[in-house]
């Protein structure tokens, strides 16, 4: 039995080495660096082990190659680590244990972290001849290279078998539009049958459900916004936390990535940071490899298979998070330094109903252009308005994508994210109000970089669009259930925020485009017109819907900048009209790729950005 071991510490004084570390005494180690460590331990109530590592204080491979030493055991690594038939995915690398090829020099390898190293210390070598140690990263290389056409199904479909009635359909959805199609086509051709006063409310309903959903915008205009929470929890109350970054062809934006993510106000040895990427993909692989990265950094490599999504990504990297909580960005995200501890603190603060934290994603490359700018004005009025409101209700968000929390028991209860459904974020956010959980506003930034130009803005926006009208397809399979679910008002502000959106700008132009001429008719002959209440309602709402209309665009647009300081993106405010247009033209490439390519992920490029107003994005 290996027991505690007294040593002197620099300062003066004995002080007792946690058995985790307390071999490495014995064999000489650097007895300062285990001080380091031991104490790193204590002030954040981690094991050694994790701090000794994470603080780059001794390599993982020299660890456990000591360990292995330790417990008399052999160490296996690299072609000496050969996985048996009963390897299984992610249940071996959950328990850091699986069984090695026979003939090998052991029945099993295992690679444990914290305290089943303590464990397996203290428990003495007299079984040291039934298994051998490796690290936790070649058990992890190993278990996927054993079984890739597996992990690579399991991160497409896991959702689909565990929960079909809450995945979307990676068929092809074209009859199921081509009947919706041929339903108003029918109703548009009838329409000289119909009675001109059914026809008239007709219209006069659809203009009050534009009306509604509005509201919605105007309404949160009216709603004071968190503050920045100030409590801080202890080091020792911290949860471990997993930070999951997907990335793909994103070799530009790596070394801006890495220094953002080493800059966290976060215990290390509590950060668990996953950087994941396809297997093929050689340039990120390679600019990771280049970019040294620290010992609490790890690099995921997905197998190959389709979808080729960031959802697939995150399901494959999902099962390994060490984390109570769980954060996802993208590749050219600047979070804030202090954003981990103050989701720590809100969700120690917070009902367990309450899943996710949706932070404020801020464009910092908006003086790019005027595409850049609006892009800007509309986060500001979503994240630092809208979002914020909805909350406070506890009405369905669908997800930013990125800046958002978890707790990761939740999450994978609900078995991560949709990998055929190319807006993931938004259909997780109404999975989980169906599931009765909530989400809730963290005010805490992370900037975020635009598409400068058209066609890759034009790219990205299509596959919103595309991904709101497949989470709206998947969730209206079942329309009572999930409106039971939800409730009556989650469920307006649902159909108001995911297929309310891709509606209103599929009829934008023309629906505002009548409301300005009726609003222009009204201004020029007056108002009300011969032929009493019912004559004038189509009409009335129509102008009702051009001024709400408007005040909902405008409104949480200059509000958001407001709140934001961004007192010189006042003028450009009444530009969002215009630029709502392409927020149309987007809908409209969107229904059409849901017909023709419904899996495609149009892919934005990142690091093009020329200027940057908090200087964390490099102009180039």
């Amino acid at each position: 039995m290996v027991s505690l071991l007294g040593f002197s510490a620099p300062g003066g004084g004995n002080a007792a080495l946690p058995p985790e570390i307390a071999f490495l005494a014995r064999q000489g180690f650097d007895p300062e660096r285990l001080a380091e460590a031991a104490a790193l331990a204590r002030a954040c109530g981690t094991d050694a082990a994790t701090a000794l590592i994470h603080a780059d204080l001794i390599g993982e491979e020299t660890y456990y190659r000591r360990l292995a030493l330790a417990l008399g055991v052999p160490f296996l690594v690299g072609d000496l680590l050969r996985l048996g038939d009963g390897t299984c995915y992610p249940d071996s690398l959950v328990a850091g244990l699986a069984p090695l090829a026979w003939p090998g020099p052991a029945a099993f390898v295992r690679a444990p972290r914290g305290p089943a190293i303590a464990a397996l210390l203290c428990d003495g070598t007299a079984d040291g001849e039934g298994y051998a140690i490796t690290t936790p990263r070649a058990l992890r290389d190993a278990v996927f290279a054993a079984n890739p056409t597996g992990i690579a199904t399991y991160a497409a479909d896991s959702l689909q078998r565990h929960r079909p009635d809450w995945a979307f359909e990676s068929g092809t959805q074209g009859p199921r539009l081509a009947l919706v199609g041929l339903m108003f086509g029918a109703a548009y051709l009838g329409a000289e049958f119909i009675p001109g006063a059914i026809l008239i409310g007709t219209w006069t309903v659809v203009q009050l459900g534009f009306l509604v959903m509005v509201t919605f915008r105007i309404a949160a205009a009216a709603v004071e916004p968190d503050p920045v929470p100030e409590a801080r929890l202890p080091d020792t109350a911290l949860p471990v936390y997993t930070v999951l970054v997907a990335l793909h062809r994103e070799a530009r934006v790596v070394p801006r990535l890495v220094a953002a993510l080493a800059r966290f106000d976060y215990p290390v040895a509590k950060l668990d940071i996953k950087l994941v990427i396809e297997a093929d993909d050689t340039e990120t692989g390679d600019a990771l490899a280049a970019a040294a990265l620290p010992a609490r950094f790890e690099i995921i490599r997905v197998p190959g298979g389709l979808p080729r999504t960031k959802p697939r990504a995150l399901n494959a990297a999902l099962p390994l998070a060490r984390g109570a909580c769980l954060v996802v960005y993208d590749a050219e995200d600047v979070p804030d330094p202090n954003q981990l501890r103050a989701a720590a603190a809100r969700f120690a603060q917070a009902s367990h109903k309450v899943a996710c934290l949706q932070g404020r994603l801020v464009i910092d490359n908006m003086d790019d252009g005027r595409l850049t700018q609006c892009f800007a004005i509309e986060y500001a009025a979503l994240f630092d308005v809208l979002i914020p409101a909805l909350a406070s209700w506890c009405i369905p968000i669908p997800l930013g994508g990125t800046s958002t929390h978890f707790r990761t028991d939740i999450l994978r209860s609900l078995h991560g994210w949709d990998a055929w459904n190319v807006t993931e974020d938004a259909d997780l956010g109404i999975r989980l109000a169906r599931a009765g959980y909530h989400v809730a506003d963290l005010p805490s930034d992370t900037l975020e970089e635009a598409p400068r130009a058209f066609r890759p803005w034009l790219h990205q926006r299509t596959r919103w669009m595309k991904g709101f009208l497949q989470t709206s397809l998947t969730h209206a399979r079942a329309p009572r259930d999930t409106a039971r679910q939800l409730g009556i008002l989650g469920t307006l502000g649902a159909i108001a925020l995911v297929p309310g959106t891709v509606i209103s700008g599929l009829v934008y132009p023309f629906l505002m485009g009548r409301a300005a001429y009726d609003f222009a008719l009204f201004v020029w002959s007056g108002f009300p017109a011969p032929g009493g209440f019912w004559a004038n309602l189509p009409a009335g709402a129509s102008v009702t819907l051009f001024i709400a209309g408007l005040l909902a665009m405008l409104l949480p647009a200059a509000l958001g900048c407001v709140r934001r300081e961004w007192f010189d993106l006042l003028a450009v405010v009444p530009w969002m009209p215009v630029y709502f247009l392409l927020v149309s033209l987007a809908a409209w490439a969107g229904l059409i790729e849901l017909i023709r390519a419904p899996n495609r992920w149009n892919k934005t490029e990142h690091g093009l950005a020329r200027t940057s107003r908090s200087g964390a994005l490099h102009p180039r």
